[in-house]
């Protein structure tokens, strides 16, 4: 027994070593072929949606057919996209680039902005302890929801007084987000929200797999 086990042993740890470096090769490969690298923050996931051939940049074309996809009317979803690109395009170019209306995924970070929730970071990250304060500070009338005059109230709150050209950004991206997402009572819940902050719940819409306007709690 004791020499069947000594001839074992060391191919089970041969065969164990070739599995885990097959497996760690497969997914270098897999990293290095994803235009957004290994550490996706919450706002690249955002986007992420939008990147329909996944080369980490956003078109104009891309953002309007995923508008439509998630529920914009075609003509809208041009226009928005269309200004969405105009004002972040630029912020997003990475260093050493001219500066164009695409956006690029990899520093899609430009684009965060003042004036509002701050449930993202500088770099990105979903910050969990501000976006928990949107409801605690801002949802009155339902619970774990808000109304659009919460949200107006919210903005108003959060605006940055020496920077005001921040604030037709935080109030169309809102008002986008809560028109999309509200249920049929017209408050915009905050499993919805989430799924916003982090890209999830734009292919639930596009697919019908939840559509927000009918559901919801109150009976007001």
């Amino acid at each position: 027994m004791a020499g069947r086990w000594a001839v074992l042993l060391p191919s089970s740890a041969l065969l164990l070593w070739i599995v885990c470096s097959c497996n760690w090769a497969l997914l270098s490969v897999a990293v290095a072929a994803s235009p957004y690298g290994a550490n996706m923050t919450d706002l690249m996931r955002h986007v992420e949606f939008f990147d329909e051939d996944r080369d980490g940049i956003l078109t104009i074309p891309e953002s309007t057919k995923g508008f439509i996809a998630i529920g914009m009317d075609p003509a809208f979803a041009l226009t928005m996209a269309t200004a969405t690109h105009a004002a972040f395009g630029p912020l997003t170019t990475p260093p050493g680039k001219l500066p164009s209306v695409n956006i690029h995924v990899s520093h899609i970070h430009g684009a965060v902005h003042p004036s509002d929730s701050g449930a993202y970071d500088k770099k990105g990250n979903f910050v969990p302890k501000k976006f928990e304060r949107i409801f605690q500070k801002f949802s009155h009338s339902e619970e774990d929801a808000l109304s659009w005059l919460e949200v107006e109230a919210m903005l108003i709150a959060n605006r940055d007084l020496l920077r005001p050209l921040s604030w037709p950004a935080a109030e169309t991206e809102w008002q986008l987000i809560h028109m999309l997402g509200k249920d049929r009572h017209g408050y915009l819940h905050k499993d919805t929200l989430r799924g916003a902050y982090d890209g999830t719940v734009f292919p639930k819409m596009r697919d019908h797999t939840i559509d927000p306007h009918l559901t919801g709690h109150s009976d007001a």
